[in-house]
């Protein structure tokens, strides 16, 4: 079988670093001393300029070795990772939140055969948003060029530069008389808003969105607690972490802060050796040490984000409620490269007070079909303590104190999510009804607006799933191949395909509570942004639901942090079961 060029230079790469091993176990020398580096990269170099001057086909340098080194890098952990200077600025984005363009996210799509970039949410007060550019937009050409052949990826470096910088979008908008429409703006300096909206919900909850931990995320969060604090009616904070994939580590420390006595450990890291350890404390005073707290977390919660939510579980500060957190607790840092290029490279795991370590995968051990090993199973999974003597287990993620089983996602739903249904409907409704849509706080999906989504469907361009007609098909033809099949049993398998085919308005009939929240969720979206988002979704939330009964319950909060048991001096010793 004929090898790809990336998987030869990925045997050239290993085969370079696996031989001086042998020789480092021949000398009883350590396997990653300087000398059998050396002699690996030797290798390496003089075997890539062989291949270079005698490989049958001209050979793209820049390619071969990327592939070689993202493949070397991919056999460690999936946090490693080669970011080649073309990247770089995609890269500080996301760690400061802040880029120069025009504000807005964008959508390939292919629509009766065309292809096209979309804009699918303008952030708010952007400068996309403030020159008028909508979701549905398509973008048809930017300073006088076509867009027609170009990707979303084309698009985006078209649209970012150095902020102060002149542009001008050329875009189709739908449902509208006057489709063609150009806008003429300058980009600015964009800056994420890790916290679109916190407010006042279930009457006595102070609620804070958190999405994401950059440099901004702890000033924005101790912020709208304040702001919070100031409302009469807050009686109770949550913090939601749900599909918060983290960021800095420094974040997640300062925000933990806010609640905790300054100069409280919230965090351990340890690497190969000694030198490698550091201790991260508080550093600044806390806006509330009492206020009763729950934190929010679910499957996509992670890194900074467990790191949050276990450090204030092992504090016995906060009741997390939700589901099992990802699992990260390792740590990556930058390394410069020649030519611009950066190595984000895993250095240490990390440790929450309590002493236990959250990663899910063992990265550094693998199963006989090649996938990696857990940490920890359930029989050895050690025993851990926090603050006031709750037991807490290493390994896996964080896991709630109160378990809310989210809403299992139908076929139907996602196939309206698929297939943009929802996002196409709302760019319709919004285009005639926008001046008499209500507020997030107020506006619901009425009988009128979904029976209107659902004339808005064309059954004929509806595509489903499915799943039971191709198993279905598959039945009849194992029947058949095993000599089970008659005029009776073909009879019954008529039956039965007759009662499966799918009924598209009961169907949506009966899944409206999900379909609902995703029209008024792109609804939102068109007036309100991702503020309205977050808004019209927590009225109908079971996490919050959850926390709400929790905090009205007489003495449940103390009773699930145990807070009248004494603190426990050491939270860090655990035994294995």
């Amino acid at each position: 079988m004929k090898k790809t060029l990336k998987y030869f230079a990925w045997v050239c790469l290993t085969a370079a670093i696996a031989a001086p091993i042998a020789l480092a176990d021949d000398d009883n020398k350590a396997v990653n001393d300087d000398a059998a580096v050396a002699r690996s990269l030797d290798i390496f170099n003089s075997l890539y300029k062989e291949l270079n001057t005698f490989y049958v086909d001209t050979i793209d340098a820049q390619k071969t070795i990327e592939n070689a080194i993202n493949a070397m890098l991919e056999d460690i952990d999936p946090y490693t990772e080669y970011i080649p200077a073309k990247e770089t600025d995609e890269f500080m984005t996301m760690s400061t939140g802040e880029y120069g363009g025009i504000g807005s996210y964008l959508m390939e799509r292919t629509i009766d055969g065309r292809k096209g970039v979309y804009i699918s949410g303008p952030y708010e007060g952007s400068p996309a948003a403030r020159a008028g550019l909508r979701s549905g937009d398509r973008i048809i050409m930017i300073d006088g060029d076509s867009t027609a052949s170009w990707t979303s990826d084309k698009v985006s470096k078209r649209l970012k530069g150095q902020a102060n910088t002149h542009l001008t979008v050329t875009v189709v908008r739908p449902y509208d008389e006057d489709s063609v429409k150009t806008f003429s703006f300058n980009r600015e300096t964009i800056s994420v808003n890790p916290v679109p909206y916190y407010g006042v919900t279930r009457d006595n909850i102070g609620y804070i969105d958190l999405t994401t931990f950059n440099e901004k995320s702890a000033q924005q969060v101790r912020e709208a607690l304040i702001e919070l604090k100031k409302d009469p009616r807050v009686k109770n904070i949550v913090l939601d972490l749900r599909s918060n994939g983290g960021g800095i580590v420094e974040g997640a420390i300062q925000i933990v802060g806010c609640f905790v006595p300054k100069g409280t450990q919230v965090l351990q890291m340890r690497g190969r050796d000694k030198s490698s350890e550091r201790t991260y404390k508080t550093t600044v005073d806390p806006v509330d040490t009492e206020i009763p707290l729950a934190v929010l977390i679910d499957g996509g919660s992670a890194s900074a984000s467990e790191i949050t939510a276990g450090a204030l579980q092992d504090l016995d500060r906060a009741v997390i409620i939700g589901m099992r957190s990802f699992g990260k607790g390792l740590v990556q840092s930058t390394r410069s490269l020649p030519y611009d290029g950066m190595l984000k490279v895993t250095i240490a795991k990390y440790y929450i007070p309590s002493g236990r370590l959250i990663q899910e995968v063992d990265y550094g051990n693998r199963n006989e079909d090649g996938t990696y090993k857990k940490t920890t199973t359930d029989s050895t999974a050690r025993v851990f303590y926090t603050a006031h003597g709750r037991k807490v287990r290493e390994g896996g993620g964080i896991e709630p104190d109160l378990k809310v089983e989210p809403r299992e996602l139908k076929r139907i739903v996602y196939n309206i999510m698929r297939d943009h249904w929802d996002f196409d409907f709302a760019t319709k409704y919004v285009a005639e009804h926008g001046q008499d849509i209500p507020d997030p706080a107020d506006f619901q999906v009425t009988d009128e607006i979904f029976n209107e989504f659902k004339s808005f469907i064309n059954p004929q361009k509806f595509e489903y799933d499915k799943v039971c007609e191709q198993q279905l098909t598959t039945l009849r033809k194992t029947a058949t191949a095993e000599g089970y099949m008659n005029d009776s049993t073909a009879a019954q398998f008529d039956r039965l395909e007759a009662m499966l085919k799918h009924d598209l308005d009961h169907d949506l009939d009966l899944h409206r509570r999900d379909i609902a929240y995703l029209i008024g969720q792109e609804i939102m979206d068109r007036l309100y942004y991702q503020r309205g988002q977050v808004q019209n979704s927590i009225k109908d939330d079971e996490y919050l639901d959850a926390a709400k009964k929790m905090f009205d319950t007489p003495n449940e909060f103390a009773r699930l942090l145990n807070l009248k048991a004494k603190p426990t001096k050491k939270t860090t010793k655990g035994k294995k079961r």
